[in-house]
């Protein structure tokens, strides 16, 4: 596959676009004109720049406002396209992008159309170059592939092709099924481009919220299977519009780009009978193995006690280490107290927080192959003599991702590197994790999102808008099918939102929030009140409201009330939340009794995160 993205995709300038998308390992690129006018070096330098860096300038791009155009403007377009010619020349290209003309002095008319790109096929196969002409989906007169390619085919010159954008096909719905007919050599170059359900007209869709496949809603695996069935060997290019892209890392963006093309290729193939897969398969994974705590011994000793309240107990501690395992049902934590390895760097860095999940997944060997192939960071330290090497990738905010899985020596790292305490256990309050929420900059999200759902077989759901004191917080889940796995991504722009604060006092994205489930939320509440845990205060009003909205028993309102408990019901079900206060670094605890529902309870965020703002910061003006 020809892998390549238009230097509109990255932020920077033209050259630090260039750099990361060599380092990212893209085959080649396209070089938007804006990107060249601001760049101060001539043409030549920037073709000179592209070929030591590895990489094929594949097209310049775009040229505007062409085709159906009366006398003067037409002779205009013409000269216009010779200077262009010039300058592809000295770049080195052979391939100019046109795209469908939206100017209001032109013309409708397919055989028009066709007449003005033969002549300008002719004018380009003087100078050995070749013509893309593409239908925008704000077009004037050509909005729809279909016509661009009956315009492509009557034209019927070598050097005239087709460019398929996958945006601007499925943006208005169009049927992808007649691409199926248009031959391969006849598509000079695919772009593809993802994007959210909004309802927005399409240019300001299009221009501010395009992203890679897979960070988005479109059928773009549809519309790659009928490019497939062409026979279509040409450039696959990204062209993204995107405000976050815009501001966030280059290098990380290029990255994620190439990430999304890979996966694609490999749905693809996976979706065509007799075609190879490319990558092994998305990782199932079964549940989380466990959370580790980055703590020093007077945070550990802090956290233990709430532990403890909690219904968790001290089941080992560490062969050589001073790591301690607490456990409940199938809830492990780790409390790593060490003044060596990665814990003790991430508390030096971050101070006490997580500092790594480990998913057990069903297997290792082919989950890290398929991140190494999606170019996630591996990780590994020393390891004692005898103790297990449990395999590890970066994850988000520079924490770990470990792996476990239900066979061998790693299905029992429990017993090989804990020497456990013999304690009865008690029925456990807390079956098992519910899901973690991880806070991390805006334009991270996508990123993180994409690495996710291409590493895991996990799946997004809507993003969600969620009001906080300080400002609006993003908030995107992914899940396992069953729901044994959940992973919540927030993210805000708004610096005093809690997720923003998180970011501040932790030095960096992370791992914020952990959430248990129970099979019996009042029982497990009143228990751990008896152990002396409190839980968030939630306001009378909240109650009071509850009561007008749903038709609960007061008793059943009483027992909220009583218990802080949070409410929330829909055509799933019924959803019982409960929060505790910080307990170290930031980082807190949520309860969940879940009967048929699925979500995570948007409707009662605005109050429990109000809620925790009064916890943080004493009120403004105290109550009489």
């Amino acid at each position: 596959m020809k892998t390549s993205i238009a230097t509109v995709s990255l932020s920077g300038t033209l050259d630090e676009k260039l750099r990361a998308i060599a380092a990212a390992g893209f085959t080649g690129c396209e070089i938007f004109e804006n990107d060249f006018i601001a760049f101060p070096g001539t043409p030549r330098d920037v073709g000179r720049m592209v070929s030591d860096l590895g990489l094929t300038l594949f097209a310049f791009q775009p040229f505007r406002d062409f085709e159906g155009l009366p006398e003067p403007y037409r002779a205009r377009a013409f000269a216009r396209a010779e200077r262009k010619f010039d300058l592809m020349q000295e770049l080195e290209t052979d391939l100019l992008l046109v795209c469908s003309n939206v100017a209001a002095q032109s013309l409708g008319g397919i055989d028009r159309a066709a007449a003005d790109l033969r002549e300008l096929g002719e004018r380009a196969a003087r100078r050995g170059l070749r013509i893309g002409f593409e239908a925008l989906a704000w077009g004037r007169h050509v909005n729809d592939y279909r016509d661009a390619w009956e315009i492509v085919r009557r034209a019927d010159h070598p050097n005239v092709g087709i460019i398929l954008d996958g945006f601007h096909v499925l943006s208005r719905s169009l049927p992808v099924e007649p691409i199926r007919a248009i031959p391969g050599d006849r598509i000079f170059m695919v772009q593809l481009a993802d994007a959210p359900k909004l309802d927005l007209d399409i240019l300001s869709w299009s221009r501010h919220f395009r992203c890679f496949p897979g960070q988005g809603d479109l059928p773009v695996g549809a519309f790659m299977q009928a490019v497939e069935a062409t026979g279509f060997d040409g450039p696959l290019s990204l062209e993204i519009f995107n405000d976050q892209f815009r501001a966030g890392s280059a290098a990380r963006t290029a990255v994620d780009g190439l990430r999304s093309l890979r996966v694609l290729e490999d749905d693809v193939a996976r979706s065509c009978p007799g075609t190879a897969a490319v990558l092994p398969r998305r990782s199932q994974i079964a549940g989380v193995e466990f959370i580790e705590f980055a703590v020093d011994e007077e945070a550990g000793a802090q956290l233990g006690v709430i532990l403890a309240a909690m219904g968790f107990r001290l089941s080992g501690r560490h062969v050589s280490k001073a790591v301690e395992h607490w456990h409940q049902g199938d809830i492990n934590i780790v409390l790593n107290m060490d003044k060596e390895g990665f814990g003790h760097a991430h508390y030096i860095t971050h101070g006490p927080g997580i500092c790594a999940l480990a998913l057990r997944v069903t297997d290792v060997g082919e989950t890290l192959r398929r991140a190494a192939a999606l170019q996630a960071v591996p990780f590994s330290q020393p390891v004692g003599p005898g103790e297990l090497t449990i395999p590890a990738i970066r994850g988000v905010g520079g924490s770990l991702i470990y792996f476990t899985e239900p066979k061998g020596d790693l299905a029992d790292i429990w017993h090989h590197d804990f020497v456990p305490r013999d304690e009865a256990e008690a029925a456990p309050l807390l079956r098992r994790v519910d899901h973690v929420a991880q806070s991390m900059q805006y334009d991270e999200m996508l990123s993180w999102l994409l690495f996710y759902t291409s590493i895991f077989a996990l799946e997004q759901r809507s993003q969600v808008e969620v009001a906080d004191p300080g400002g609006l917080v993003l908030s995107r889940a992914v899940e396992a099918p069953d729901g044994h796995v959940r992973i919540v991504l927030n993210g805000s722009q708004a610096a005093q939102t809690m997720s923003g604060r998180f970011l501040s006092d932790f030095f960096g994205s992370g791992t914020q929030h952990v959430s248990f489930a129970t099979d019996d939320i009042f029982a497990a509440v009143e228990a751990m009140r008896a152990s002396g845990l409190t839980f968030l205060d939630i306001p009378d009003n909240y109650y009071d409201d509850l009561e007008a909205r749903y038709d609960l028993a007061p008793e059943r309102i009483a027992a909220l009330r009583a218990n802080e408990i949070l409410y929330e019901r829909n055509d799933e079900g019924e959803f019982f939340q409960v929060y505790t206060h910080a307990v170290v670094g930031g980082v807190f605890f949520e309860i969940v009794e879940r009967r048929g529902y699925v979500g995570y309870g948007a409707a009662n965020a605005p109050v429990r995160l109000a809620a925790q703002r009064r916890d943080s910061r004493p009120l403004a003006v105290p109550l009489r």
